[in-house]
């Protein structure tokens, strides 16, 4: 193996909520939590979403030092180096190796019987972060990609590397105009950057008047959404 080639990860811890085992589920959605987070942060939210059949996924990402908060170890999808907008701000080795862990979840989704078309990845903050770079370049059609709160990363690849498969993947944007954390102009960058490369892609983004958060109206938006791709 190549040394510069991490080994694929195990796969994730997830919490899981959906039809029961013997109800195959018909569609799948996993959604990527935020730094710092879990699986559970966003465990109330599935049965709100009233999406009978659908599997959700929330995985648990892997526990890294994040250097921006002391070194300190924590479940993080990256390491963040710097907020400094001059320089490297992610760990790439990071990235990938937790791009190889979601699409393990993905594989084994469609080893269960959900074809790729009718998984979606949705995540928030860093989740998002990993939701557009995954789904981007994943080289099977998804259903759709949603970021919440999120940005790109290592987006000066994404021209090259972006899966001929996905560049008509539907696309769900939510920011809050008040984000201390992710700055709302952070997010439209990225939204205006995947639109301009691929116009033809179905895309929507929407702000609402909140910080680093969730807030119903945005909620409604994503029932309203999924099931406009999975009904």
């Amino acid at each position: 193996m190549n040394a510069s080639s991490p080994a694929p990860p195990a796969l994730l811890e997830c919490i899981e909520i959906g039809p029961r085992p013997d109800e195959p589920a018909d569609a799948s959605v996993i959604w990527l939590h935020g730094l710092g987070a879990d699986g559970h942060d966003f465990e109330p939210i599935p049965p709100l979403l009233k999406l009978p059949g659908v599997r959700f996924i929330l995985p648990h990402s892997e526990r890294r030092r994040v250097t921006i908060n002391g070194g300190m170890k924590m479940r993080a999808w990256y390491d963040i180096l710097s907020l400094d907008f001059g320089g490297p701000r992610e760990s790439e080795r990071d990235i990938r190796v937790s791009t190889q862990a979601i699409e393990a979840l993905i594989e084994r989704e469609r080893e269960r019987g959900v074809p790729s078309e009718r998984i979606v990845l949705v995540g928030f903050s860093q989740g998002a972060a990993m939701a557009l770079h995954v789904g981007l370049r994943h080289p099977r059609r998804l259903a759709g990609v949603a970021a919440l709160s999120g940005y790109l990363v290592l987006g000066e690849s994404l021209a090259e590397e972006r899966s001929p498969e996905n560049t008509q993947t539907p696309l769900l944007m939510c920011h809050g105009t008040e984000d201390p954390v992710v700055p709302v102009w952070l997010g439209k960058a990225a939204y205006d950057q995947i639109t301009a490369l691929d116009p033809q892609r179905p895309s929507a983004w929407f702000d609402y008047p909140m910080p680093h958060s969730v807030c119903p109206e945005e909620l409604a938006e994503i029932g309203r959404w999924l099931h406009g791709l999975l009904d």
